[in-house]
């Protein structure tokens, strides 16, 4: 099996290679920072253009995901969008799309920094969301029990840096689940000082493998 369980304050969780969370006996599929419109909104702001296909990718990656654990609450950690102009102005193919997976299932949008108001784009939008013992929001306050996104973390591994999640015993950071997303090193200052012990990395890819670190 390519995913990685484990029990994080209580409830069970399983690590998909994918960077997506899945909690078995809620239903529940959580994916953060999927930063949709990417490349719009850099060529909107700058002029410089990258290959049109990360929403598709993205995209992809989520149905397949969906497929694999038939959620019944799919929970999108914040920055879903690169900016709110960027969720107004996707492609029709790729607003079917989004409506196609949310039939049938509870879809939840989380306020991000980059996505700050509600969009028009079927599902709810909330704060933050309670499920079982755990909170999700997309930026880490000192609250236990916390999963949430923002930073992007990545762990180094045999000379390769991949996009993880990062746990300890009260707090979980998700990784970015989007096509160009880019990440922060799981040893940098901003993620060091998340975190009172040192959490485990569990690294995404072909195979979600659980490694320790040593941030403190």
């Amino acid at each position: 099996m390519n995913s990685h369980a484990f029990i994080f304050c209580g409830t069970d969780c399983v690590a998909l290679p994918s960077g997506a969370l899945f909690l078995p006996d809620h239903g529940v599929l959580c994916v953060s920072d999927l930063h949709m419109g990417k490349s719009e909104r850099i060529a909107r702001r700058s002029g410089v253009m990258l290959p049109p296909y990360q929403d598709q990718d993205t995209l992809q990656k989520l149905q397949d995901d969906i497929d694999g654990t038939a959620p019944q609450t799919v929970i999108c950690l914040g920055d879903s969008f690169d900016d709110l102009t960027a969720a107004q102005e996707l492609p029709e193919d790729i607003r079917l799309w989004l409506t196609r997976m949310q039939a049938g299932r509870r879809w939840i949008w989380i306020e991000g920094n980059h996505d700050p108001g509600p969009i028009d784009l079927g599902g709810t939008h909330h704060n933050a969301m309670a499920v079982g013992t755990l909170t999700f929001r997309h930026i880490a306050t000192r609250a236990n029990a916390e999963v949430s996104g923002h930073y992007h973390p990545k762990h180094r591994l045999a000379g390769r840096s991949r996009p993880a999640f990062l746990v300890s015993q009260d707090r979980m950071i998700m990784p970015a689940y989007g096509t160009y997303t880019g990440g922060l090193a799981s040893d940098s200052a901003a993620l060091r000082n998340l975190f009172d012990s040192a959490p485990l990395a569990i690294l995404t890819g072909s195979k979600a493998i659980a490694v320790p670190t040593a941030l403190r």
